[in-house]
């Protein structure tokens, strides 16, 4: 059985490879009657496509979505909505070596045990191309949750970490980061990996702020358990963490409360060293997710590997590749924030009214 799909009410089924005609997503369980256009999921394609700084692949993809169904006047109908989009830059040539050869970290090996065939161009459905169809998903899943803003930037990359957050720098660099001190020393450091023919590994954190209490479930369909299983379904990402996550381990108990007093409207909280959910469910305070990136796979540097035939063998990859996939992961990273809580928004309003 292959798992292909995501998600429990609002749920998404994506498809398509790296280097086929095309790919996309089909989002079934949206709610009828919301105003839906290719113009509303456009933008956070536009985000995430490739070729825009010399930070990132040179694949030139213009990523334009085409809703095929599921919308009739402008409007959701609640029935399946089918969503597209065309590759039109592939070079299936630049992946002849990996024809042969495994490139090691890359999904290669575990595929070719797996099935016994694996499409080498690019990698199929190992690729991160095949997270463009996420974030096409994700526009749709942020019509259902209009109370919720979802913020994702890049906060490391290579080791060396962020430490200001202006919300308004994150646009206006080409590493979604909210330090500008930091995102002038990263030009430096991605255009050193990528001369070098190596690669960097990042962290992005993604805050969803709206997000009222209640959302989430005791045990089997925790919201952050939810928010781990997304995040780590992204190609690339190789840890997750919830509020302070590891830090968390390092305190003592009155130093990792979240303590609370009588608000007006609810309880008002001290911290969220929690990250906004205690017990599975929301507590109302900002959503907080941290997802690490490994270094790109693909690299011009020689590495030791083998052959299909399981002799020795070398491999250095051509073709174009990000000298840090997690930069172009903060769009994805947002689109899978929200469509955990599309989804779980659905399932608290089908349980709980």
């Amino acid at each position: 059985m292959s798992y292909n799909s995501f998600g429990h009410v609002f749920r998404f089924t994506t498809w398509g490879e790296s280097h086929g005609p095309a790919l996309g997503a089909v989002v079934d369980g949206c709610p009828p009657g919301l105003a839906l256009g290719e113009g509303d999921i456009q933008p956070f394609l536009d985000a995430r496509r490739p070729g825009q700084s010399k930070f990132t692949t040179q694949r030139q993809e213009p990523d334009a979505v085409r809703i095929l169904s599921g919308v009739f006047e402008g409007k959701t109908t609640g029935t399946p909505i089918s969503l597209m989009i065309e590759n039109v830059d592939q070079r299936s040539k630049d992946y002849s070596e990996v024809a042969k050869a495994y490139r090691p970290g890359h999904a290669d090996y575990a595929y070719d045990a797996k099935y016994g065939l694996r499409d080498h161009r690019g990698g199929g459905r190992s690729s991160a191309r095949e997270t463009a169809a996420r974030v096409a998903a994700g526009g749709v899943a942020r019509l259902v949750i209009p109370e919720v803003t979802i913020v994702a930037h890049v906060i490391e990359i290579g080791g060396d970490r962020a430490e200001a957050f202006d919300p308004a720098e994150i646009a206006r660099n080409p590493f979604f980061c909210a330090d500008p001190a930091a995102a002038a020393r990263w030009e430096a450091l991605v255009d050193g990996a990528r001369k070098a023919g190596s690669s960097l590994g990042a962290v992005v954190e993604c805050v969803a702020t709206g997000v009222p209490a209640g959302w989430g479930a005791p045990i089997y369909a925790k919201l952050d358990a939810e928010l781990a299983h997304a995040m780590m379904g992204i190609n690339a990402v190789k840890a997750v963490e919830i509020g302070d996550g590891y830090a968390a381990a390092r305190l003592c108990g009155e130093e990792n409360a979240d303590p609370m007093r009588p608000g007006s409207q609810g309880p008002e909280f001290l911290a969220n060293h929690a990250g906004g959910v205690a017990g599975g469910i929301s507590t109302g305070q900002p959503v907080v997710v941290r997802v690490a990136f490994k270094p790109t796979s693909s690299i011009l540097t020689p590495v030791e590997t083998i052959d299909r035939s399981g002799a020795a063998a070398e491999i250095r990859t051509k073709g174009r590749h990000d000298p840090c996939v997690g930069i172009r992961g903060a769009p994805v990273v947002a689109a899978m924030m929200a469509l955990v809580l599309a989804d779980q928004k659905l399932l608290h309003r089908a349980q709980c009214g």
